[in-house]
């Protein structure tokens, strides 16, 4: 009888039960994770990655009652951030989930990301339209507009995680973890998943401020057909744009290097096994590492409190003021344009949110004019927002990291 009391009481189930006005925060995040779990599931929010994230988040909050057990320890983390330990110690004492953060804290886990998504965008409409580059670019206004108010003494963050808020604005996941991890990683957990629930609902914040900020004529432009892109300017792009990028921000060089890469086995047409390879097997693994080992970080001391609020607020004013600007920027264009005029529709696509934003420029467009077909021209903003947001965060890393 003995021996079963004494086996009872390593049981997670006696630490949450013995001890519940402790344990509480853990059993909230336990819930949280769960809910998430149902949105990437049911609602298909992001579920590649969400679902990923969700089960890091349940695995690192489960084991607040298995302590011996545990396989992410934030103490090592804490530790590692003040310099008294290296990653060999990691190595050797950490989890199964330590383990896997290193590739988030080395930033290697994101550029992988990029070389994925490098491999499986298509630089045509861009090419075709550069043009759509400035709008792209006018869409990252939300990062830094939402940096100057977090920064600000009335929300008072320090200025990294004012600059690690503010890229939610970007609509890029990996950009928003790859900054973070950079400036400020106690708050990877809640901003990586501010960044990705924003993602997922971009059909439902982007349509009332497209709306908002256009006339019904405005919608309903049609833009001519795109120019025919050669493959010898589709093989040049990728190369000159990773020149550009690493001699004026270099730090984002990593990021857009990573992307131009896997862009360049694409078009090259003689890496065909590297670019399926970095669309599928890569892409996927590099994904399941992602995903956990940042869920891991939303442990209850870490989320649970007015800052998250905080981040989740300001998140959703980053995307809306993004949104916008491309939008804005395109009805400036138009006062100079007297032909060939852009549907301000396409700004929005901007914000870095692959192809999904570009896809609710259609949809919105088509309401208006079902005749109109804006996906290929709202995809040069879309595929610019990705080189744009990595730029931004690049910027941003320079200047405070």
């Amino acid at each position: 009888m003995n021996e079963i009391i004494a086996f009872a009481k390593t049981t997670g189930f006696y630490l949450l039960f013995g001890n519940i006005r402790e344990n509480w925060p853990s059993l909230v995040m336990i819930c949280i994770s769960l809910f998430l779990l149902w949105l990437g599931i049911k609602k298909q929010f992001e579920p590649l990655l969400l679902v990923g994230i969700a089960f890091g988040m349940l695995l690192t909050n489960l084991t607040a009652f298995t302590p011996s057990d545990a396989m992410y320890h934030t103490e090592l983390w804490s530790k590692f951030m003040a310099g008294e330990i290296g990653y060999g110690t990691i190595l050797h004492d950490g989890g199964f989930l330590d383990i896997l953060y290193i590739g988030v804290k080395t930033c290697i886990y994101p550029c992988l990301i990029f070389v994925g998504i490098g491999a499986m965008t298509d630089f045509e409409p861009l090419i075709a339209n550069p043009k759509s580059l400035l709008l792209g670019a006018a869409a990252q206004l939300g990062i830094f507009v939402t940096f100057l108010g977090c920064a600000s003494k009335y929300l008072g963050f320090a200025k990294e995680a004012a600059a690690s808020i503010g890229i939610i604005g970007g609509a890029d996941g990996p950009t928003a973890i790859y900054t973070t991890s950079r400036l400020y990683p106690n708050l990877l957990g809640p901003i990586a998943v501010a960044a990705y629930s924003y993602m997922a609902l971009v059909p439902v914040i982007q349509p009332p401020i497209m709306k908002l900020l256009t006339t019904k004529k405005e919608r309903m432009i049609v833009m001519k057909p795109l120019r025919k892109v050669s493959k010898t300017e589709k093989i040049i792009f990728p190369i000159a744009v990773t020149i550009i990028v690493a001699l004026l921000v270099p730090s984002a060089t990593p990021l857009v290097g990573c992307l131009m890469l896997g862009n360049l086995w694409k078009e090259s047409g003689v890496c065909e096994r590297l670019c399926k390879t970095a669309q599928n097997e890569l892409m996927n693994i590099v994904t399941i590492f992602l995903g956990i080992s940042v869920g891991a970080t939303a442990t209850a001391k870490a989320f649970l409190n007015l800052q998250t609020l905080k981040i989740m607020g300001m998140g959703i004013v980053a995307f809306g003021i993004g949104s916008a600007g491309g939008v804005l920027l395109a009805k400036i264009m138009n006062l100079f344009t007297r032909k060939n005029k852009i549907n301000p529709l396409i700004g929005s696509a901007g914000v870095s949110a692959v192809p999904m934003a570009a896809r609710v420029s259609q949809k919105v467009g088509q309401k208006e004019n079902p005749s109109n077909f804006l996906l290929m021209h709202a995809m040069g903003p879309n595929v610019a927002g990705v080189i744009g947001s990595a730029i931004a965060a690049g910027v941003l890393i320079s200047l405070f990291g």
